[in-house]
């Protein structure tokens, strides 16, 4: 099963987001900006890419394991592979 279109959106809203901040990561870098503005940015985007992570999670619990298409079809995600996939985030 797919996610639907909105999450979708949201997801690749939020990747391209995350692309322009790395690239501002490497910017400062290439600039030889100070480390503590790197870092404190390279934790920025670190963060940004989990809640990128969880948005995929919690979406799966909301839509790939309780949709009746999903259970019916047979692509619905169990509870022990949705708890596997969110601790792959930690």
């Amino acid at each position: 099963m797919r996610f639907p279109e909105d999450v979708n959106d949201d997801v690749i809203k939020r990747l391209r987001r995350l692309e322009g901040q790395i690239r501002g990561v490497q910017r400062m870098v290439e600039e030889g900006q100070d480390c503590r503005d790197v870092i404190t940015q390279l934790s920025a985007c670190k963060a940004a890419l989990d809640r990128v992570g969880y948005r995929l999670v919690v979406s799966g619990m909301r839509y790939c394991a309780t949709e009746p298409d999903a259970v019916e079809s047979g692509d619905a995600i169990d509870v022990e592979e949705l708890e596997r996939l969110f601790l792959k985030l930690s």
